[in-house]
């Protein structure tokens, strides 16, 4: 299986440097679930985008960004155009936190601020109108957070999976190829500790305080990645 990382993450600071990029994120999650899967990484926000048709791959998957989709930068609109040429091609399609708002701006949904400033920390959702490849059904999920921005409008023909109260659309799917979460399952405990310390200075208090507090719950990363890649192989068209 190839699948096609489309890296949107902004940040070239100094703590980013010093941990893996979201490519090797991505690859650590989901290589132990598919050793035999090719990750090819095209950084988008510096203009890198497949160079080949995109139905050449198994399956795309765009990336969280500290950026915002609604900022108006020339690669967005590159972005949304290859999310649209792949929701029209039926190529299978991953979004995360950033990726998941992408998507839905760029087929017809609308994105907005969050009620209450950030969402941050390991945070439960509720699974309420599962997919095929959801095999545990309806039920909560622990997922790492960290949005200031979420869908608040998914596109037509999207249906809502998952949500809670501080954020209800936080994934959908349109048909059994496209499917989205607010969260991020590729976010370890190690590295949201990390972030946390990062931001202690950034953000309000009780934002850093509920993220820390937080960190006593584990989430469910490897729950998840099992629910991607068999979105993956479920949507895979045969060779």
């Amino acid at each position: 299986m190839h699948l096609a990382i489309l890296m949107a993450n902004t940040d070239e600071s100094a703590f980013a440097d010093r941990h893996p990029k979201d490519g090797d994120k991505w690859r650590a999650l989901l290589s132990p679930i598919c050793p035999d899967c090719k990750f090819s990484v095209y950084s988008v926000k510096d203009g890198e985008f497949p160079d080949r048709p995109l139905t050449n791959f198994d399956g795309l998957i765009v990336t969280g960004s500290p950026a915002s989709v609604l900022d108006g930068a020339p690669w967005l609109e590159q972005l949304a155009q290859t999310i649209r040429q792949a929701e029209a091609d039926k190529v299978p399609m991953f979004g995360a936190c950033f990726g998941h708002q992408a998507i839905a701006l760029a087929l017809g949904g609308s994105v907005g601020k969050n009620a209450d400033d950030w969402v941050f920390g390991v945070t439960e959702t509720e699974v309420h109108s599962p997919a095929p490849w959801l095999d545990a059904g309806k039920g909560p999920i622990l997922l790492n957070a960290a949005h200031e921005e979420q869908v608040t409008k998914a596109p037509p023909n999207a249906r809502v999976i998952m949500g809670n109260q501080d954020c209800p659309n936080g994934g959908f799917v349109i048909g059994n190829h496209v499917f989205t979460t607010q969260y991020h399952p590729e976010i370890t405990p190690h590295f949201m500790a990390a972030l946390i310390d990062e931001l202690t200075d950034i953000k309000p208090p009780e934002v850093i305080e509920n993220a820390r507090n937080s960190l006593t719950l584990q989430p469910e990363n490897d729950r998840f990645s099992r629910w991607i890649m068999q979105f993956f192989s479920g949507s895979r068209k045969p060779s």
